[in-house]
């Protein structure tokens, strides 16, 4: 089954992050029930099994997210845009070496967005190359994060002077510290791993998001 061409548009909202890691009919079932509330963008993290059958289980995540109109991303490995219909875009967690090769590579138009961990070059190289958003992590400490260093709110404040992309805010982020986060910093939407797939209802839980971030689906 090969999968249409679609057009997104990312503005900011819920952005459900995916650990491969886990149980398949887990991790399907938890991305369906979060589908229902109005996810913006999914993505696939670098974080596979061994001999993990990594095509097979982006289709099944694709179409779930085509069901609900979600563009997919995967994490880094970006060769597989290359290798599939079923991704919409990649997702850097740093400025990639050569890009221009990167794009010849893989031969088709895509959509692109990078982790931030606090410096400003990489907002203005990632608007300068048009990219489709920028997510800075971390914000608040947090396992999922990594190793990614703490960022300002101010870091994020002075990226809105330098671009108009969509800015989403990750690690550690809770529907709780949004509200008070949102007065430090502006921000378009939060990016959420552990917060909606442990959570026993993912649909109720994103739009419990989606209600701090103030938006209506």
């Amino acid at each position: 089954m090969e999968i249409m061409e679609q057009s997104y548009n990312i503005t900011g909202g819920v952005y459900l992050v995916l650990d491969p890691a886990i149980d398949k009919d887990f991790l399907l079932k938890k991305l369906s029930a979060a589908g229902k509330a109005g996810l913006q963008v999914v993505q696939i993290w670098n974080n596979w099994l061994t001999g993990a059958d990594k095509l097979a289980l982006i289709e099944a995540i694709a179409n779930i997210c085509r069901s609900y109109h979600i563009p997919l991303f995967i994490n880094e490995d970006w060769h597989l845009l290359a290798e599939t219909t079923f991704l919409d875009g990649v997702h850097f967690d740093h400025i990639p070496a050569d890009f221009t090769v990167i794009k010849h590579t893989i031969g088709k138009p895509f959509m692109a967005g990078i982790t931030c961990s606090g410096n400003l070059e990489t907002v203005t190289w990632a608007d300068a190359n048009g990219f489709d958003y920028i997510s800075f992590c971390a914000m608040f400490p947090s396992p999922s994060a990594g190793s990614c260093d703490i960022v300002t709110p101010a870091t994020v404040k002075k990226s809105r002077l330098i671009t108009k992309l969509p800015l989403f805010v990750s690690g550690g982020i809770t529907v709780e510290n949004i509200a008070q986060l949102k007065n430090e910093t502006p921000f378009d939407g939060v990016a959420v791993i552990s917060g909606i797939l442990s959570a026993e209802d993912p649909q109720q839980k994103v739009q419990q998001y989606q209600t701090a971030l103030n938006i209506n689906n």
